[in-house]
């Protein structure tokens, strides 16, 4: 079994868009593991089969009937979780349990708390495993590793040779447990000011977890002197440019209307893609 996590120094630099693509040319189960901001399911409309509750850092819970208003947990918390009539925020909450253990009555325990909800689904273009981290919720780090094991249990039970991975933005703990253990990475560029020190600063991330990595560089005609700077960045460090996309509005146009670019359009841009589809096949030795 193959693992491709497509992932990108900064958001929207098309990184869901080229995974849709892929998903389209593909016979993989796809993965969406960018759980704070997932959107790979608006193009792919996928059909829930099933839906499990995410536990994520625990919460304290305060037993008033045993409280007996000492403040010795307000006062140890660092995190103004806890008011002065001893009521838990929830928001403010980090589940360290310092509360539980300064209570001398045991008034306060850790309890589990909703964080989010992982899915598993069908698409049209195969099997998929997918999340959501609710609202001001953590441990999105926590929330990818169960997307990714979803994804193995899928691809084993459905007998597919590869995931296809939607990583998320940056260079944090989602993006760290999205690309360990995968064959290749993706990452997507673009020509602006601040791409180069993007794209050190996630290639260092995939260096440091011995992850092969690749490049494409996304609406390069808009400033080629920026995408030549990148492409001799990549040159001298030997990471192969995969493919290098003109800027075009076919993308838009495709999720407007629900779908990938290559099943939208078979124009160059779809041309391009399915030509850097096949060497992204060789570089996971899954080519023909």
């Amino acid at each position: 079994m193959k693992q491709l996590t497509i992932i990108s120094g900064k958001g929207g630099t098309g990184k869901t868009s080229l995974t849709a693509a892929f998903a389209s040319l593909a016979d993989a189960v796809l993965a969406d593991c960018d759980v704070d901001a997932s959107d790979l399911h608006l193009i792919l409309k996928p059909d829930i089969k099933k839906k499990e509750i995410f536990h994520g850092m625990e919460l304290a819970s305060v037993d008033k009937s045993r409280c007996i208003d000492c403040k010795k947990c307000y006062e140890a918390c660092r995190f103004g979780a806890i008011d002065e009539d001893i009521n838990i925020i929830k928001e403010s909450c980090e589940g360290c349990g310092v509360c539980e253990y300064v209570c001398p009555t045991d008034a306060i325990k850790m309890v589990e708390r909703d964080s989010g909800y992982s899915y598993i689904s069908e698409t049209r273009f195969g099997p998929m495993s997918h999340a959501m981290l609710m609202t001001a919720e953590e441990a999105s780090g926590e929330l990818v590793a169960v997307v990714r094991e979803n994804a193995k249990k899928l691809a084993e039970k459905y007998e597919k040779e590869l995931i296809i991975i939607d990583g998320p933005p940056g260079i944090g703990c989602p993006v760290i447990s999205s690309i360990t253990g995968v064959d290749l990475v993706l990452i997507v560029t673009e020509p602006t000011l601040s791409a180069i020190h993007d794209l050190e600063r996630i290639l260092e991330v995939a260096n440091h977890f011995d992850v092969p990595a690749v490049v494409c560089i996304n609406k390069y005609d808009i400033n080629e002197e920026r995408a030549a700077d990148i492409e001799k960045y990549c040159r001298e460090r030997n990471v192969k440019i995969v493919g290098k996309l003109p800027y075009d509005t076919v993308f838009t146009d495709a999720m407007i209307h629900e779908k990938s670019v290559v099943e939208f359009s078979d124009g160059k841009i779809s041309e391009e893609i399915k030509g850097m589809w096949d060497v992204i096949k060789k570089e996971l030795g899954l080519a023909e």
